[in-house]
């Protein structure tokens, strides 16, 4: 059976740590700042984290 390639644009989105989680970044902070928090816009610098059936599609993309 031949390899899967990894998906380009998951591989740029999003990470998977050392222990197997799946993280990823924010909408909405890159532009249109001015009228946002800034409590609002230190959460959007912060990582989410991904969990269930997403996260393993994620992980099967990416081939981990």
């Amino acid at each position: 059976m031949p390899k899967l390639k990894t998906h380009s644009g998951t591989k740029d989105r999003v990470r998977i740590t050392k222990k197997g989680k799946v993280l990823h970044g924010h909408a909405t902070s890159n532009h249109f700042l001015q009228k946002k928090s800034a409590s609002r816009k230190r959460r959007f610098a912060v990582a989410g984290s991904m969990t269930g059936k997403s996260a393993k599609n994620i992980k099967l993309k990416l081939g981990a």
